[in-house]
């Protein structure tokens, strides 16, 4: 029976003729840029319902939960509700989803650099719903990777329905993603930002427009449902003096390394997780890292917005609470030491949830850990006793915010607008300013790519903003490889060499054994002097005229790496081999180009 004689069958057909219809329309009514400013604006507004969901999710659960807790002593309910909230949401993303939905900001990076901005279809949903339980249920990380992610596909989904060019899918996975940022923290100024500093889409006059009707769609549509309140509660009661410019400086330094200690231990603990064969090995190991520092650290509960607020009101005391050392609460050291032990565990209980199957992003983690962080640095400051004025712990708090966000995303301009539109605190825009530079610069000196864009830098994957980088990125081995030279052998004579180049249209030649290993190549230009002397056809062997090449392209290398072998070896042609050292073809450099060509065609806006 055919498909369509089915009910549901019907149903599909009458869909696919509608939106048949709906696209010869379009084509006959509406161009491509009219076209991409109205996906914008509906990417926008949904991306905003999306954030708005998924903010209200979150606390509704987290209420749920939590109402029955204590403010003094331990609660025992920190041992399970996180525990069980990395179950569920494992649970459903491995039965229900199947599919890998984890660290949602790098697979938008990936799905734009390598696979054409498609993002599946259940990555409108998935995420959210799994990162509300994760984070609903007390898992220690945000909601802004999932959010990017479910905004990205919004726009991915409404590109493909539209048939659009890669460009303009490209496009609107970015307009996603920056609605789904704004929406969640109504930054729309930042949302735009990260698209352009973290997903690296390039601004153009094709480009700025929609992105910016999207993010502010998505930010309008969350104010809509939930006010102009901002994200945290930031009032400046002390008055920035120039004075204090060595300090923001040094905080700078100070939060720059911190961004790099989130990252190396992020790093370093994903790869412990990933070793871990078995997901119930990596949810019971992860499962007891979160819980027992959730229960000693109450603080590091769930996305923990209520504990920065704390700190930008100067209230440190508030982080006792519902903990264990309640009765130190009014101890200057012992406020130094929860404060330290928040900043440095928090990565650790960010990586336990997500890599024990939870899901959710290292967004809100950092800012958490940057507002500890600057916190951290001026009550020390005050307790030594460095400045005659004490400095304000909740501007630095803030400052601290901006640096470490800088130096773990790699994305100062984000973390300079985002911080201010979170809190409204753009009097200190010059602190801020100061502080993301020197974070994001000291950060740079110990690792070159932010942690979004890392795990696709070491395999060689990563989109940038340079052009010539980008094109050979996208560029794969399999698409330049030339497989129509005739191979020989080693104890081939002179005369079995001529009769082969009589049947080819190559002057190269590889040399292989009888188990396809690449022993050498014979060059025409070689062996042209010697080619037309009959006396030597049965004397000289393919084994004495055969070379050695410059180097071997071995399958799989990022194309980067093969143009740098071209030019260290000055050759135009070059053999490609297996891992084993098989014979499979060669790449030239013409073909290089011409693909290369191609594909920047391909890859510009303008």
């Amino acid at each position: 029976m055919e498909a369509f004689d089915t009910p549901a069958g019907a149903k599909q057909e009458e869909r696919s003729s509608w939106i048949l219809r709906l696209l010869a329309w379009r084509d006959k009514h509406v161009s491509d840029s009219t076209l991409v400013v109205i996906l914008a604006l509906l990417v926008g507004a949904a991306a905003g319902l999306a954030a708005v969901l998924l903010k209200w999710l979150i606390a509704t659960i987290a209420s749920f939960l939590m109402s029955r807790a204590t403010l003094t002593g331990s609660n025992y309910e920190y041992l399970i509700f996180p525990v069980l909230g990395i179950l569920i949401a494992g649970l459903y993303v491995r039965y229900v989803v199947r599919d890998n939905i984890s660290h949602g900001v790098t697979r938008v990076l990936y799905a734009i650099a390598l696979k054409n901005s498609r993002l599946k279809r259940h990555n409108m949903y998935a995420s959210l719903l799994s990162s509300s339980v994760t984070i609903g249920f007390g898992g220690s990380v945000g909601a802004e990777g999932p959010i990017v992610f479910t905004g990205a596909s919004i726009g991915s989904y409404l590109g493909q329905l539209f048939r659009l060019s890669p460009q303009m899918l490209m496009m609107l996975v970015g307009c996603g993603a920056a609605a789904g940022l704004a929406g969640i923290f109504k930054a729309p100024i930042a949302g735009v930002l990260f698209t352009v500093e973290v997903l690296m889409l390039d601004l153009t006059a094709m480009s700025v427009m929609p992105l910016i009707i999207a993010s502010v769609a998505g930010a309008t549509v969350s104010i809509l449902f939930t006010g102009f309140e901002v994200e945290f509660l930031f009032s400046q009661s002390e008055q920035f003096l120039a004075s204090r410019i060595p300090l923001v400086i040094a905080l700078g330094v100070f939060t720059g390394l911190v961004g790099v200690y989130f990252n190396k231990v992020m790093e370093g603990m994903e790869g412990m997780f990933s070793r871990l064969s078995s997901p119930w090995a990596r949810f019971a190991v992860g499962a007891i890292i979160l819980s027992a520092l959730i229960f000693f650290l109450p603080p590091l509960y769930g996305e923990g917005y209520g504990s920065v607020n704390s700190l930008l009101g100067g209230d440190v005391k508030a982080l006792f609470d519902k903990s264990l050392f309640y009765e130190h609460r009014d101890s200057a050291s012992w406020a130094i030491a929860v404060v330290a032990l928040l900043c440095f565990t928090k990565v650790f209980a960010t990586s336990a949830t997500n890599g024990s199957g939870g899901v959710g992003g290292t967004f809100a983690p950092s800012l958490y850990v940057g507002c500890m962080a600057g916190f951290l640095f001026a009550f020390v400051m005050n307790e030594l006793g460095v400045s005659d004025i004490p400095l304000s712990t909740k501007n630095f708090a803030l400052m601290g915010m901006a640096g470490v966000m800088a130096g773990v995303m790699h994305a100062p301009l984000t973390a300079i607008f985002l911080t201010a539109e979170m809190t409204g605190g753009y009097g200190l825009f010059l602190p801020l300013l100061i502080v993301s530079v020197v974070a994001y610069g000291t950060s740079r000196i110990f690792t070159p790519y932010g942690i979004y864009a890392r795990r696709l830098a070491q395999r060689g994957e990563l989109l940038t903003h340079q052009k010539d980088q980008t094109v050979l990125t996208l560029l794969k081995m399999d698409s330049v490889i030339e497989t129509d030279f005739i191979a020989v052998r080693p104890e081939m004579s002179l005369k079995e060499m001529v009769d082969v180049i009589s049947r080819s249209n190559r002057n190269l030649f590889p040399v292989v054994d009888d188990d396809n290993m690449l022993l050498g190549v014979v060059l025409l230009d070689d062996i042209r002097n010697i080619m037309f002397r009959p006396d030597l056809y049965r004397r000289l062997h393919v084994n004495r005229f055969m070379s050695t090449p410059p180097a071997k392209i071995v399958t799989g290398t990022p194309m980067e790496q093969v143009m740098k072998q071209f030019d260290d070896t000055n050759a135009w042609n070059l053999p490609v081999v297996d891992e084993q050292g098989h014979y499979v073809g060669f790449v030239s450099k013409s073909k290089i180009f011409n693909s290369y060509r191609q594909v920047l065609k391909h890859y510009s806006y303008d």
